[in-house]
């Protein structure tokens, strides 16, 4: 019988599956999206079990913590969760690394049962930080967020200042969210990492609690996505300093800004200011944000349509962009949309129009979930309503003064082109 009609077929074959599988693999790279449910945490709660809450106070904070925990990915590749449980000593309900899915960790959550107790904080402080967080059995990925939120009721008998330390000097950032007036600010504050306005959360009763649930979302999830704090500001703001991350100040040339002491970099059709977003926002987008632009847009920049900055996939579809429209003198913004592929907003509003006059102003964005705020040097221009958003694929690439849907660089000067994570509520 013949062998060489088999072979070939055999060898057909074993190149059909060689080439479904690299085009698999391209898929799988192409689709990669990242946000605040695929950040990589390590989340531990440490749960006040103590005999001041009693069993209904108790199940409404742990109907609470699901509610939470509810919008993360729970996989070894993302978000692990830990519960403990303290009052006289602490309880390790649920370890690190136990559950690889959203649904069991939730299941597992609401069936802890009601310990009662004196309340030593302090002691479970210390208890996540030697044994949870350092859990030997426990696979570390690359670089995982190290985040603690400590959820009480009471004064704690114990000494919390000491443990606090050492947890935060072990990079673990403490969240307080304190319940009733038993509770002291001041103590809080002492836990919780600096400032007080991000790390310290009070609401008055147990009933109230759901009312912070947006808020512990929103602030769990910057910091998961926004590690970064920028030099140079208040308090170490956190966020992303585009003209450092593009290199801006290595490639551009420097000219004078806005102030006769401040320096600014002058853009031209030259330089590729491209970047991988995987490189720049390697964890997407936070929820909320503000965007801040001090540039100067000259003749002939002030008459074209270009964006100031953009976020393509891979297949150039935008997910996020600040368009200027020299024409219209208008600025638009644009991200994704869980309603439709992509959402635009206009900024139209005579207030605006000043941005293309030539002189040096400051543009700031203000985006929140559900609306968008623009200021021109610090004056209120108009706010606009938003859709949710969906995550950005980060396979692609990030921009900085280019032409709509043309790879050219605008030539504009510019001193700061940043995105931060508020710290507290903005104007």
């Amino acid at each position: 019988m013949p062998r060489r009609p088999i072979m070939r077929k055999w060898m057909l074959g074993l190149l059909m599956v060689c080439l479904f599988l690299t085009h698999t693999r391209g898929q799988d790279q192409k689709d990669i999206q990242a946000g605040c449910s695929t950040s990589p945490n390590d989340l531990v709660y440490i749960l006040d079990g103590s005999s001041s809450l009693g069993l209904a106070d108790f199940d409404t904070a742990k109907r609470w913590l699901i509610n939470i925990t509810s919008s993360f990915d729970v996989s070894s590749r993302h978000t692990q969760v830990a519960v403990v449980q303290y009052s006289d000593t602490p309880r390790l309900e649920i370890p690190l690394g136990k559950h690889q899915s959203t649904q069991e960790l939730l299941r597992d959550i609401a069936s802890i049962s009601y310990l009662g107790g004196k309340t030593q904080t302090g002691r479970a402080i210390k208890f996540a930080t030697d044994h949870v967080f350092s859990t030997p059995n426990y696979t570390k990925k690359a670089t995982r967020n190290r985040i603690a939120v400590v959820l009480t009721d009471g004064r704690s008998q114990d000494d919390v200042v000491d443990p606090a330390m050492e947890a935060k000097a072990q990079n673990i950032v403490l969240f307080a969210v304190g319940v009733g007036d038993e509770i002291t600010n001041a103590e809080l504050v002492s836990m919780a990492n600096k400032p007080s306005s991000t790390y310290v959360l009070h609401v008055e009763d147990y009933t109230s609690i759901g009312n912070l649930r947006d808020r512990m979302e929103q602030k769990l999830c910057e910091e998961s996505v926004c590690p970064l704090r920028i030099t140079g500001t208040v308090n170490g703001q956190k966020g992303f300093d585009l003209m450092s991350l593009m290199d801006i100040e290595v490639v551009a040339k420097k000219v004078q800004g806005s102030l006769i002491s401040e320096g600014a970099y002058l853009l031209n059709p030259r330089l590729d200011l491209t970047r991988s977003t995987s490189e720049i926002f390697p964890e997407g987008l936070p929820p909320s944000y503000v965007f801040v632009a001090t540039l100067r847009v000259k003749n002939p920049a002030h008459r074209m349509k270009f964006d100031l900055w953009r976020v393509l996939s891979e297949n150039g579809v935008r997910q996020v962009a600040v368009t200027f429209n020299g024409a219209e003198k208008s600025v638009t913004f644009t991200s994704t949309s869980t309603v439709k592929n992509e959402q635009t907003v206009i900024f139209n509003d005579r207030g605006i129009k000043r941005l293309f006059d030539t002189d040096w102003h400051q543009l700031k964005l203000l985006v929140k979930p559900k609306r968008i705020t623009c200021y021109l040097d610090d004056v209120y221009v108009e706010e606009q309503l938003l859709d949710p958003v969906v995550p950005i694929y980060i396979n692609g690439k990030t921009q900085v003064a280019k032409k709509v849907n043309i790879e050219t660089t605008v030539p504009v000067s510019g001193s700061n082109i940043s995105l931060f994570c508020p710290q507290c509520n903005p104007k």
